[in-house]
């Protein structure tokens, strides 16, 4: 049969007839999309050509192929992982190595009482070669029983990761052996290290081409509102990426992998990309599955013997005794000793790739024949039984939910807008109790005034924040040494004059104080430490952006108190606060700006928590609860909604919440380098160039 469009439908249909049937009797689909493709292809009817489910299709394979790696690395969320990143790190050495150890050691045995290596050079030749083959496992058959069954849980998380890191193992093993196969065989010298180099070479540039496929993912996707917008824009970028590292010689599966990993650990991030994803995943995945299967052969296992078995049954033992040593090692939960090793044995793409760099390679080619059968009935039969024993970990861990879990995604509104600077900034007069100036004050917060647009409001939150610590506001003018003319002056007067009526106004008192210098940053911190300032605020700037985010910049890093950056938008009160954040750190750094202004009247105030849409409603309840706990603490909970709540995507979560409130209230970022900033990105940033309400942002004093 060579008509591919026919070839499609009957696989498609066929594929969805096995998984449906595997279901009824409580087995993965991906057993059953195998399992029809083994019937259809040469171990049964024989219904397709070699020809017909090779090149013609090949390009279906690729896709998969990306959307599987590409959706590994959404597992790889750096928060998540650091708690455990030694217990990873320990459990992938330990499972890669045992595969390679026990399948080179039984393989030797094997291959020397058959007599199918000539010499013991060439015994242990092919030994090594199989072994770092066995070190592969198929990403694309757990990710799927996983995604099918729902698993959660830290058997889940660690095995994801887990995943990711042995196949870029499995490249580097495979690459260091090759190289030491040729040194051996032949009589050049150096050519070791030259393998070696090459293997970095093309682990480090597919990580590379990667992130670079992240960050232009995350760019193009955060500008798009509608979700054939970004799964068109999102395909073609990643098909591109696939592409990319084909022609240039490394890896697609690292490459997608570190782009899903870039996208989900960028802090603003926005995952609708792989849910989109995830809609269009199913006719690919039964597709893929079933070539799969077609391309398997029963032949082949009478043709590998005893060396398809040993290599079958060591890959399998070095692989759940290496990954329980290794979870041993790292005290890993119980769960994940006794069961992440079963759902490691799975073995197909990546080894049949490697097959293909033997066939390729010189020296290589000789053992192919050998090789090519026994790495294929090891796939028949562990793509036959790694699914299952999959869904097996899974379940005896006790991650698959009862029942599915609805994932509240917050962050699909089509229609956001871009804020817009206001000429001045309208207020809300003053109606809340006047406030008492302190009988003995303690310190200042100063705030500089450098627009009468902006001053008045700045002068309000200022008084609010020096009444909760019992202290003064103070303006701090930072006059030029040169250029100062008589408008200028009598400019600065009318500013002072109404800063004042305003303070007056809440019942308090402004002082004063100028300060000569042409180093606006240099004045404001001259001025903060002369004064024991307690807090330094100041308004955002639209009229120079790039000189006013570099001044801001070194007054957060050598201020000696916490300085509180207001972004105005529409008209400035204060009775509707909204707090987001998704680490609990944040809530410390703003606690006591936010009982500043909670002091001075009644406001409601929103503690919005943002968790990932894969945590469970177990999580999101546990971190509810203990919202709650810290808002009763610090005597906030009359005043205060807390709300948690799962999303896909934080910036537009955000953006869409605000709408309902007048003030939002968030913690500053961390310095960070620039090589960093471009990685991960800001999720404040994000949040203040779209969001229409005011925004105060609080940047803590860095301690030394």
């Amino acid at each position: 049969m060579e008509n591919t469009t026919l070839i499609l439908a009957i696989l498609l249909g066929a594929g969805f007839t096995g998984a449906w049937l595997c279901k009824l009797i409580n087995l993965p689909s991906v057993t059953g999309y195998i399992c029809v493709g083994l019937i259809l292809g040469p171990s049964g009817f024989n219904l397709f050509s070699e020809q017909a489910v090779g090149p013609q299709l090949e390009h279906f394979i690729q896709i998969a192929l990306m959307l599987i790696s590409f959706g590994i690395g959404e597992h790889m969320e750096i928060a998540r992982l650091r708690s455990s990143a030694r217990s990873v790190i320990l459990i992938g050495l330990g499972e890669s190595l045992g595969a390679f150890i026990m399948v080179s050691l039984g393989c030797f045995i094997i291959i020397q009482l058959t007599g199918l290596g000539s010499t013991i050079l060439n015994s242990m030749v092919l030994a090594i070669l199989l072994g770092s083959v066995s070190v592969a496992t198929a990403p694309a058959t757990t990710m799927h029983v996983l995604r099918e069954i729902k698993a959660a849980g830290p058997l889940t998380t660690s095995l994801l990761a887990v995943i990711a890191m042995d196949n870029g193992l499995a490249i580097m093993i495979f690459g260091i052996t090759l190289a030491a196969v040729n040194h051996l065989l032949t009589a050049g010298h150096g050519g070791i290290w030259i393998m070696i180099y090459a293997s970095l070479l093309e682990i480090c540039g597919s990580l590379l081409l990667g992130i670079i496929t992240g960050l232009l993912l995350d760019f193009v996707n955060s500008r798009l509102h509608k979700k054939n917008e970004v799964l068109t824009a999102g395909l073609a970028l990643l098909l591109l990426c696939g592409e990319a590292a084909r022609i240039f010689g490394m890896s697609p599966l690292l490459a997608g992998m570190a782009a899903g990993f870039t996208i989900v650990n960028r802090e603003h991030r926005d995952l609708r990309i792989f849910r989109t994803f995830n809609t269009f995943e199913p006719p690919i995945y039964v597709l893929f599955f079933t070539l799969a299967g077609v391309h398997l052969n029963v032949v082949v296992l009478a043709t590998a013997g005893w060396l398809g078995l040993a290599y079958f049954l060591c890959r399998t033992i070095g692989k759940i005794g290496g990954a329980g040593t290794g979870a041993l090692l790292a005290s890993s939960p119980p769960t994940v000793k006794r069961y992440l090793g079963l759902a490691l044995t799975p073995q197909a793409g990546v080894a049949i790739g490697l097959i293909f760099l033997i066939n390729n390679d010189a020296t290589g080619s000789n053992f192919s024949a050998i090789v090519t059968p026994v790495v294929l009935a090891e796939v028949f039969m562990s793509e036959t039984l790694g699914p299952i024993l999959t869904r097996l970990a899974a379940k005896q861990a006790g991650e698959i939910p009862t029942a599915s879990l609805a994932a509240t995604s917050s962050g699909n509104d089509d229609d956001l807008k871009q804020s817009a600077i206001p000429p001045g900034v309208p207020m809300v007069p003053w109606t809340w109790p006047k406030l008492s100036p302190p009988m003995h004050g303690e310190g200042v917060v100063i705030f500089g005034a450098g627009h009468i647009a902006t001053g008045a409001a700045l002068a309000r939150m200022t008084t609010i924040f020096a009444n909760y610590y019992d202290a003064y506001p103070m303006v701090a003018q930072i006059i030029p040494l040169t250029g100062y003319n008589a408008e200028k002056q009598a400019g600065d007067k009318d500013l002072l004059a109404a800063l004042k009526a305003e303070v007056h106004n809440m019942g308090s008192e402004l002082y004063a104080v100028t300060n000569k210098n042409d180093d606006i940053a240099q004045g404001i911190l001259e001025t903060a430490r002369q004064s024991q300032a307690r807090g330094i605020v100041l308004g955002h700037s639209a009229i120079n952006p790039a000189a006013f985010q570099k001044i801001i910049g070194r007054i957060v890093a050598e201020a000696p108190c916490p300085t509180i950056i207001i972004k105005f938008s529409g008209t400035f009160h204060t009775e509707r606060i909204l707090v987001p954040f998704f680490h609990k750190q944040a809530l410390k750094e703003i606690k006591d700006h936010l009982k500043a202004i909670a002091a001075v009247g009644q406001h409601r105030i929103t503690l919005l928590r943002l968790m990932s849409s894969s945590d469970t409603e177990q999580d999101i309840r546990q971190a509810k609860e203990e919202l709650t706990h810290w808002a009763a603490t610090e005597k906030l909970s009359q005043l205060t909604t807390c709300q948690v709540i799962s999303t896909e995507a934080r910036q537009k979560t955000i953006l869409k919440e605000a709408a309902n409130y007048d003030l939002i209230i968030m913690a500053g970022p961390p310095a960070q380098a620039l090589p960093q900033r471009l990685m991960f990105g800001s999720l404040h940033a994000a949040v203040a160039q779209g969001c229409e309400k005011t925004l105060v942002t609080v940047y803590p004093p860095v301690r030394e």
